[in-house]
């Protein structure tokens, strides 16, 4: 896979490398991940939301009018 990226981005991404004693492509690959796992998160809420707003409707709408 080629990655084209901008030069401002690759001369931060040149620094960080440096300082992190690793590579562009690692970090590349780390920021990847984070980006998955945020995504994967985000639709485990959404999905633990939906199941009790369909599971207890009936419980939310009495917490609602107490």
């Amino acid at each position: 896979m080629n990655l084209r990226v901008p030069e401002d981005l690759d001369r931060r991404l040149e620094k960080l490398a440096a300082e992190e004693h690793t590579s562009k492509s690692a970090l590349l690959l780390q920021g990847a991940e984070l980006v998955l796992q945020r995504h994967a998160r985000r639709r485990e809420i959404s999905e633990g939301l939906e199941f009790v707003m369909s599971h207890d409707a009936e419980l939310l709408t009495r917490l609602e009018d107490a």
